[in-house]
């Protein structure tokens, strides 16, 4: 009796990971890397301020918006899978899935200058920030002048 009960605890522990792995919709891996770089865009701008001078310095405000953006920067390039390049409202040009090795390559390059970013905020390094601030947003114009639609 034992063994049967073993057993059958272990089949619906197999069942139940497999459907936690199931393989996403194409329509959800567009709604995850859309909100993915939403989230970027929502902590990056308000960022620009400081970066231009026009807004004071707080490291609390900054080290937590650079956090946020480090983080969400890890997350989008894993969901252009093929079969969504046409799936919704997409602003992916083709070149994603042609020249995708680029596009990884300029996605893990944002990852690391998002991780400096964040890390010269936490420091309380004010000149550190905005010239690594300028670094990230031109690794995110690299981006988008190649795999962004205008």
């Amino acid at each position: 009796m034992k063994n049967l009960t073993k057993i059958v605890l272990a089949v619906g522990a197999f069942a139940v990971a497999g459907t936690a792995m199931a393989q996403p919709k194409p329509e959800q891996y567009v709604k995850h890397r859309q909100s993915a770089f939403a989230l970027m865009g929502w902590y990056f701008g308000p960022m620009a301020g400081v970066a231009k001078g026009e807004k004071p310095f707080n490291k609390e405000e900054v080290t937590k918006a650079s956090a946020l953006v480090a983080t969400m920067a890890k997350l989008p390039y894993d969901s252009f899978p093929v079969g969504t390049e046409t799936i919704g409202n997409t602003r992916a040009l083709p070149t994603v899935w042609s020249d995708n090795g680029k596009f990884r390559e300029l996605g893990n390059k944002l990852s690391v200058e998002a991780d400096k970013l964040a890390a010269l905020a936490a420091a309380g390094d004010e000149a550190g920030f905005k010239k690594q601030f300028g670094v990230v947003g031109g690794t995110c114009k690299a981006c988008h002048d190649d795999f962004q639609k205008k």
